[in-house]
């Protein structure tokens, strides 16, 4: 455990911690907590994580805008996603994880590919959906959070692995706190 992976670790527990309080600092501190993942994971020479990061901080951008004046000029609502895209989209993260995991166990040395990729892609889901302040992004996060604790755990990330326990704890608890916030805003 290097001081650049406890810093990260910690930047990013923050970002997560205001976005389930609904805070809209979650996204600067998630583009430093994921340039200093970054960093770490090239470090490591995992460049696939590399690209993941990047791909956050650009959403992070994006969703900064959106929930400052995405709709119309004020404040994004915190709402819920309509069936059939949600279905659209889940279907669609699913194929892409099989896809991608299938590349990885036929072209590489991957551990654990398809749930690796499955991680992945509920990540990436789960992250365009907080973007557009949608509800479902708590029950995304949960998803792909109980995938990569133990996944973390077998590969001896154990910082990481207790990370993401926390997230999941997080997610669970801004599952609850986003209802709550949904019941009471106006109708």
């Amino acid at each position: 455990m290097t001081p650049l992976e406890v810093l990260a670790n910690a930047v990013n527990a923050l970002s997560i911690v205001l976005a389930g309080r609904n805070s809209v600092h979650t996204w600067w501190t998630g583009i430093v907590g994921c340039l200093l993942f970054g960093v770490l994971f090239f470090r490591a020479n995992l460049y696939a994580d590399v690209t993941l990061q990047v791909f956050f901080v650009a959403t992070s951008i994006a969703g900064w805008r959106l929930w400052l004046s995405g709709n119309r000029g004020s404040e994004l609502p915190i709402r819920k996603s309509p069936p059939a895209q949600l279905g659209f989209l889940i279907a669609l993260s699913v194929a892409l994880a099989l896809g991608y995991g299938w590349l990885l166990h036929r072209f590489t040395n991957a551990y654990s590919p398809f749930v690796d990729s499955l991680v992945l892609c509920s990540s990436v889901l789960g992250q365009l959906l907080l973007m557009a302040r949608r509800f479902e992004t708590w029950p995304c996060w949960l998803f792909a959070n109980t995938l990569s604790v133990p996944l973390f755990w077998t590969r001896g990330l154990l910082l990481t692995s207790g990370l993401y326990a926390l997230f999941w704890l997080n997610a669970l608890f801004s599952l609850w706190h986003w209802r709550r916030l949904m019941q009471k805003a106006p109708g």
